[in-house]
């Protein structure tokens, strides 16, 4: 895994903004990544990155410091920096959705146990890891990872930091496809639903591990995308969480619980978690960014996360849940201009960043870094895969396309059984023989 190896040695080589320029030691060389690196910054730069963390990083009520070297602000829910959005000024924090999702009929239990034979070892409710020192944010605030400088410095600039790149390129695919590019680098192993039904939500359970990633710009995901509008134009509008990977990002290894939102196709509008306004937290366990932990091993025990995204049928607003039965927070009606009625498709599945260097495919991996043939214990799988219908119920989506643009880096295969319901597993190594 890759840390910080000294923070004041870090701090050590902030100077003064009246100089000119200066040398930023970003990285440090940590397992096959090589993250030294040094970086003229004009001071005018830094003055800019420095105003705009300060617009980010509001006053804490307490500071809790992660065993992983993350600092995590505990922010009082009327200063976080959804807040300070044009569209929400105005804006009352809602503090519960008026309606949770309807379930539909439970399994019977014979049904259920019959599929328990098998010798499987799971332990739901991967958590948290800034929760390991005990210490919790009060009530009325709201836990937000604090970003740096370094942070800032790793992006491409600072109007990329914490941008997901815009979708330029299309795939060819089929009419009802998803919205899914592997011309600007992006590969996927993915499940969807049709583009001809109103959605009002959906979840899965998804299995955690920590893929490795060959260069710093490059990440590996694996989340819910709940879309709307047009897949070829500007306004298509996506709501997305899971977890990731993403050096660039967040300066380590970890897999991370994740949020991301855009309005207008990844141009201008949306960013990952809280690092712009938008998503309004009401939860005060958990930190959006934190690294999530323990995670899945090959072979040993297996550890997944619970993802629900859906539409208050009141309100309008996307609610996020997490696990069983925790509120995250939602992204309000006024974000959106197609998902402030419903969505037409819902994605669930992996995604890497292919950058090619030195001209040959990523070892970048997807998922736990093996095919979805090795099955459960070694391959990644999400499961339980459902989505809300227009009266508010969850149900088992039984009709799904699958999609991999290369399967001989990575794959998917997906399946359906009484206690799983529709599931799938996928991802894979990268660079392989077969996929040079």
């Amino acid at each position: 895994m890759l840390k910080w190896n000294d923070k004041r040695g870090f701090q050590a080589l902030f100077v003064p903004l009246f100089l000119a320029f200066f040398f930023v030691q970003n990285f440090v060389l940590v397992s096959s990544l090589n993250y030294t690196k040094y970086r003229q910054v004009s001071s005018l730069r830094l003055e800019r990155i420095q105003k705009h963390l300060e617009k980010i990083n509001k006053p804490p009520v307490m500071t809790i410091e992660s065993p992983d070297g993350d600092i995590i602000d505990c922010v009082h829910k009327r200063r976080q920096p959804a807040l300070d959005h044009p569209l929400l000024k105005n804006h009352k924090i809602q503090r519960v959705p008026s309606q949770m999702p309807k379930m539909k009929k439970a399994l019977k239990e014979d049904e259920a146990s019959s599929e328990r034979n098998n010798e499987r070892v799971i332990i739901e409710g991967a958590w948290q890891m800034w929760h390991r020192n005990g210490t919790r944010c009060p009530k009325g605030t709201v836990p937000i990872r604090r970003s740096t400088e370094h942070d800032v410095l790793r992006a491409k600039s600072l109007f990329d930091f914490g941008k997901k790149q815009h979708r330029r390129i299309p795939l060819h695919r089929r009419a009802d496809a998803p919205d899914v590019v592997s011309g600007n680098g992006h590969e996927h192993a993915i499940a969807y639903t049709g583009s001809s039904q109103e959605v009002y939500g959906a979840r899965a359970t998804i299995n955690v591990w920590d893929p490795s990633i060959q260069v710093v710009n490059e990440f590996s995901l694996s989340q819910i995308w709940v879309l709307s509008g047009s897949f070829d134009g500007s306004d298509l509008n996506s709501i997305e969480a899971g977890w990731q990977v993403s050096p660039e990002l967040y300066g380590d290894s970890r897999p991370r619980l994740f949020t991301y939102w855009t309005s207008d196709s990844y141009q201008a509008t949306g960013c990952y978690n809280l690092l712009c306004a938008g998503f309004i937290q009401t939860n005060s366990r958990i930190a959006i960014g934190a690294a999530i932990s323990p995670i899945s091993t090959y072979a040993g025990n297996q550890f997944d996360i619970t993802i629900l995204i859906w539409k208050d049928p009141k309100l309008g607003n996307w609610w996020m849940g997490f696990g069983e039965n925790l509120l995250v927070g939602y992204w309000p009606a006024e974000l959106f201009t197609h998902l402030a009625d419903h969505a037409t498709m819902v994605e669930w599945g992996g995604e890497v960043v292919n950058s090619r260097a030195n001209g040959e495919h990523t070892s970048t991996q997807m998922g736990s870094g093996h095919f979805a043939e090795d099955g459960f214990g070694k391959a990644s799988y999400f499961r339980n895969l459902e989505i809300v219908d227009s009266d508010n119920s969850l149900s088992s989506v039984r009709d799904i396309s699958i999609l991999a643009e290369n399967t001989n880096c990575y794959n998917i295969k997906n399946s359906y059984n009484n206690e799983w319901g529709t599931h799938f597993y996928y991802g894979g190594p990268g660079r392989n023989p077969q996929c040079p």
